[in-house]
């Protein structure tokens, strides 16, 4: 197969900009970018007729759980990956979720192996702070790790940091963006009895924004950005809440200390869906009322929220059919975030324009991504194919999670992902994955 490719008259969105170009694509790298005929260069090259449709940069995801190793029976790498690519997404950011934690060296150096074999997207890991490893942390390699994650709620793996001197000095010496998840442990815990005492085994999901509720995420979130060191970068995960809001700022991504995320469930779900959905909405922080939705939603216009990333968390839906005390917390998303985005675009709710700002350059620019998440000459090939004139409805058979299930299950979208490239390889084509190669660590 030819390592040259060329796509035409493709509608690309890049840099708030929308305009018909075509590119040559040389190996992994995008070679020339024109607005008119690259034919003269593009003998023998693989030819890919784009006319209709979008071309935008590939979606970066900085959340996601994978649960390799360790947890292979809900997700592994292989299978998420590609229902990552099969979604648009060419580049992940994973978390320190597994069984062992991502605690040591010597465990992210086992995850990058494991990728390496495993990821047809490509991949960076996020190390995990605990009360006792800081000084490790902060000496890793430049490069090994992607970000710092910081729990200031409950968690899996010992990676709850209550130590207000670590705190101190995590936020004064990081030489790392912290991914922070906030919500207030003792109040979750109380809240938790509380609410055990008072409904029991019949407890249903609809409880969960009030086991988990806004007040946790403010205090949680207040705690961290008043203890940000001058020089430090907070990136507030997932947020979830109308009040937290008021603890950020608009503006451009490089010119802030704090930001923020959103994940595409908390910008498409609210309280309502609970009684419909159950434990399949249930996760951490909670989702919560259609006033707090609607809040995060225009915050993300405004610039007050800088990324959307999923936080993509598979359970097996035997372990989701549990009674609420005792089902995981966790929603299967990756696939669907770009038709969830892409659907609120064609609601009004976002530009395109902004779309892509915060699902592809943002993410770039904040971890450091080098020559990704633009379509730029020179930058690596990681682009996605989207058809806005044909619908896509979610069913089982159509699911790459190893879970196989999701909460769309049934929703039809007003899109369809045609093909993904990943560092110039088609790695995804019309609901099939096309190509084994393996995706870079960034």
């Amino acid at each position: 197969m030819s390592t040259y490719k060329y796509i035409h008259s493709a509608e690309v969105i890049n840099e708030g900009r929308k305009e018909k170009v075509n590119i040559l694509v040389e190996g992994n790298r995008i070679m020339k970018i024109s607005k008119s005929s690259l034919s003269d260069f593009a003998f023998g090259a693989e030819v890919i007729d784009a006319k209709g449709m979008l071309l935008l940069p590939g979606v970066i995801d900085p959340h996601v759980h994978f649960r390799q190793p360790g947890l292979e029976y809900k997700a592994d790498m292989a299978s998420e990956s590609r229902a990552a690519v099969a979604g648009g997404v060419t580049t992940i950011l994973e978390m320190p979720n597994t069984n062992p934690p991502t605690i040591t060296k010597e465990a992210l150096e086992q995850k990058i192996e494991l990728a390496k074999e495993n990821m047809l997207c490509n991949y960076g890991f996020f190390f995990g702070i605990t009360n006792s490893n800081l000084q490790q942390a902060i000496n890793l390699p430049k490069g090994l790790a992607c970000g710092l994650k910081l729990f200031l709620g409950s968690s899996t793996g010992n990676m709850l940091v209550d130590d207000k001197a670590v705190l101190k000095d995590l936020f004064s010496k990081s030489p790392y963006v912290i991914s922070a998840h906030c919500e207030d442990e003792k109040r979750v815990k109380a809240l938790t009895e509380k609410y055990k005492v008072e409904y029991g085994e019949n407890a249903k999901a609809e409880i969960h924004p009030l086991v988990r509720n806004a007040e946790a995420c403010y205090l949680s979130t207040k705690y961290a950005i008043e203890n940000t060191g001058e020089n430090t970068r907070l990136n507030i995960a997932h947020i979830t809440t109308e009040i937290e809001l008021s603890l950020l700022t608009s503006g451009n991504i490089e010119d802030k200390n704090i930001t923020a995320e959103v994940s595409p469930s908390h910008l498409w779900f609210c309280d309502e869906d609970y009684s419909r959905l159950g434990n399949k909405i249930k996760c951490n922080p909670s989702i919560k009322s259609k006033q707090d939705r609607d809040a995060l939603r225009k915050a993300l216009r405004e610039d007050k929220i800088d990324l959307i990333a999923t936080d993509h968390a598979p359970h097996l839906i035997e372990e989701k059919d549990k009674p609420y005390f005792s089902s995981p917390s966790g929603i299967p998303s990756i696939q669907h975030s770009l038709q969830i985005m892409l659907e609120l675009v064609n609601q009004g709710e976002i530009s395109i324009e902004k779309m892509v700002e915060k699902m592809s350059h943002n993410p770039a620019k904040l971890f450091g991504i080098k020559d990704r998440g633009f379509i730029r000459e020179g930058y690596f090939a990681d682009f996605v194919l989207v058809d806005l004139n044909q619908k896509t409805t979610v069913n089982k058979d159509n699911i790459f999670y190893k879970c196989k299930w999701s909460p769309l299950e049934g929703y039809t979208f007003n899109s369809r992902i045609i093909s993904t490239f990943v560092n110039g390889d088609k790695v995804f084509l019309n609901g099939d994955i096309v190509s084994n190669n393996k995706g870079f660590k960034v």
